[in-house]
């Protein structure tokens, strides 16, 4: 009997969530996804050392005053672990855009052009790259701006429906619905101690978006994403694209049993769902009245914003030496 991940292989896309160039080579994803966190993370190893200097030497050399050099640097490392990590994976990696550009869809555009043209610089055709944008209204409308230039986007910090609604009806390439987080919201609220896997919270969210989508021939991809046990993920089997830490990449190589795929187009199209439409006023309501949703992506944006300002401090003395 084989192993899990191979098993899972079969009915969804398997992608690392690291920034980790080893955990890549061993588990043999077919795309990747870093965050500020995992950027964060990689950049302190010091077997990574040499892409940081890279980026500081390139941003230094290019930024017109010592005050552009860390924005520029900040971006260039993104850019360079993205390079890193396209020399590994056959498909597609997602780099984000910054955090604090969450409520901006004009700066947001600008910067993922940006990160666009600096790939394209290195020879990296835009095709390989999902520009990870927090799914706002504001990151959503930006999505929907950039996909007129060819530029496609991963909509992440992805709690409520409406946010996936409203994804789908711009267009949106994909959504990575935040599995894990909505659980531990959950689990903190009710004082539960833990959900049977096909109770999860985390789990119903991402299987009713993904019969939505389905059943209403929405092209968006679906990568459930933000797992906390290997059980969520195997009931998420079918899925569009699955990203997966390393820890649980390792847990379901290290298994075996069958894999049965949960999510398939015959059980979307049953469903009961009904068609909605959201204009932002919409859009806006319903997503402010689901209140894990509200919590959890302001969370996540100021987690994510915390964890940019400490690559910065981290970079600050390179950039002064």
């Amino acid at each position: 009997m084989s192993d899990l991940l191979s098993q899972l292989k079969q009915h969804s896309v398997v992608v690392a969530d690291t920034g980790d160039f080893a955990a890549m080579r061993k588990y043999q994803p077919r795309d990747a996804t870093t965050n500020p966190s995992l950027l964060l993370k990689a950049a302190t190893m010091p077997e990574y050392a040499a892409v940081v200097d890279r980026a500081v030497k390139d941003a230094k050399a290019e930024a017109p005053t010592a005050a552009a050099a860390l924005g520029l640097t900040m971006d260039k490392l993104a850019v360079a672990f993205g390079i890193e990590i396209l020399g590994i994976v056959p498909n597609r990696v997602s780099t984000e855009v910054d955090a604090r550009l969450s409520f901006d869809t004009e700066a947001s555009v600008a910067k993922a052009r940006q990160l666009i043209s600096f790939y394209e610089a290195a020879g990296i055709p835009r095709e390989r790259i999902l520009i990870k944008l927090a799914s706002t209204w504001e990151g959503i409308q930006a999505a929907a701006r950039l996909k007129q230039d060819g530029i496609r986007c991963n909509l992440t910090l992805l709690f409520s429906f409406a946010q996936a609604v409203a994804c789908a009806e711009a267009g949106v390439q994909l959504i990575s619905p935040f599995v894990g987080r909505i659980l531990d919201w959950h689990k903190k609220a009710t004082g539960v101690a833990g959900y049977a896997p096909a109770e999860d919270p985390g789990v119903l969210s991402v299987t009713r978006i993904y019969n939505y989508y389905k059943k209403f021939g929405y092209t968006t991809e679906v990568m459930g994403a933000s797992f906390r046990n290997k059980e969520e993920i195997l009931e998420l089997a079918g899925s569009d694209l699955l990203t997966i830490a390393p820890s649980l990449l390792e847990e379901l190589q290290s298994n075996t049993g069958t894999v049965v795929p949960k999510l398939t187009p015959e059980h979307a199209a049953a469903s009961p769902l009904e068609k909605i439409h959201l204009d932002e006023a919409a859009f806006r309501w319903m997503h402010n009245e689901d209140q894990m949703a509200t919590e959890k992506l302001s969370e996540g944006i100021r987690l994510f914003a915390a964890d940019s300002l400490k690559l910065e401090k981290f970079l600050l003395p390179k950039l002064a030496a």
